[in-house]
């Protein structure tokens, strides 16, 4: 039982972050975040494959005016990103953005920054402060200490720009395309803040290199309690990032999101096309709202046993398999058949 980091709670929209809230799944658009349309569009897929906040980027003035409809619309909170323009902060807060996402010491004349903060602060929008490795202030990037402690210190640079005004709904961020350093920064800021963070790598790349730094980066300080929020930062179709997110979250039993699928590796036993099937298995059932767990195994020799805590699985063997319930055989059919029967025993056993 993994015991979190006790922070202080913030809301983004209707969602809670922090405290004992659940850990939130996010993902930003790769949308023009301009054409309504598709952005509308690609934020309901999102929300449909599970993702709870939404992010969008802000270049001009025409993104932030659109803002005004997307926000009426969207299903989930949309935060929005915004980097120097402190205009466009207010442009995203009057049109019904839940959160922003910038630096406060990026933005300007210190005046300009007020004008934001008691904005945000009149109409309870949460500012998250996300620091990155690969845009740190020039005074800090020649320090002679480590970069870990360098994103701690740019991060505490910006938090007291907040607090000095009174300011408190702060969310942070501390990203680094290396995961050590990512995981070290979080450590450190978690000794002396109690602020809600957001975790994640940023720059992990492609789908298979990226799931796997992003799993071990952020499945271990989720290890260790610390983590409010998730993104899972992939090259790739952002329902990518949702279906990892609560893949992580689900391996360390912190979240329970739909079906958890497993499946074995194949071997000399398999006398069936496996690995299709296993894909084919979790595209079939990764929309069903149960938490269930399906099993797809390879052969009926220890399939059903090894897979025996699966509430439901597919035992392959020649050219037919096995449906199995919590380890007991229940049916046995050909091939082409298996999905369908194993869709019927699933919903007779769910009552649907």
């Amino acid at each position: 039982m993994i015991k979190r980091r006790k922070t202080k709670q913030i809301q983004i929209g209707n969602v809670k972050i922090g405290g004992d809230a659940p850990i939130s799944v996010q993902s930003m658009c790769n949308t023009d975040t301009r054409d309504v349309k598709q952005t509308l569009n690609q934020i309901k897929e999102l929300a449909d494959a599970g993702c709870e906040i939404i992010r969008l980027a802000l270049l001009n003035k025409d993104a932030a005016e659109a803002l005004k409809e997307i926000t009426k619309k969207s299903p989930i909170p949309v935060v929005a990103d915004i980097h120097f323009d402190y205009r466009l902060a207010i442009q995203a807060i009057n049109n019904g953005i839940s959160a922003l996402r910038l630096n406060p010491g990026n933005i300007g004349k210190r005046e300009n920054v007020e004008k934001v903060v008691a904005l945000a602060k009149q109409q309870n929008i949460p500012i998250r402060i996300g620091i990155n490795a690969g845009s740190l202030e020039k005074n800090l990037k020649n320090l002679d200490i480590p970069l870990a402690e360098k994103l701690v210190k740019s991060a505490e640079g910006h938090i007291k720009i907040l607090e000095d005004m009174d300011f408190d709904l702060i969310k942070v961020s501390l990203k680094s395309s290396d995961v050590l350093t990512t995981i070290e920064s979080y450590k450190l800021f978690s000794e002396k803040y109690d602020y809600p963070l957001h975790v994640g790598l940023t720059e992990a790349g492609t789908l298979k290199g990226g799931l796997v730094k992003s799993s071990v980066g952020i499945g271990s300080l989720l290890s260790l309690g610390i983590g409010d929020t998730i993104r899972v930062s992939l090259t790739e179709n952002p329902i990518e990032e949702v279906f990892a997110g609560f893949e992580i979250l689900k391996a360390l039993n912190l979240r329970k999101h739909g079906v958890n699928f497993i499946s074995c590796p194949t071997c000399g036993r398999t006398q069936i096309k496996l690995i299709d099937l296993a894909k084919q298995v979790e595209n079939r059932f990764k929309n069903l709202n149960a938490n269930i767990t399906i099993a797809t195994m390879g052969c009926a020799v220890n399939g059903p046993g090894e897979a025996s805590s699966a509430d439901f699985g597919i035992a392959g063997g020649i050219n037919e398999g096995y449906i199995f319930k919590k380890g007991e055989i229940i049916a046995r059919v050909p091939e082409d058949k298996l999905l369908d029967e194993l869709e019927k025993q699933i919903k007779i056993s769910l009552n649907m």
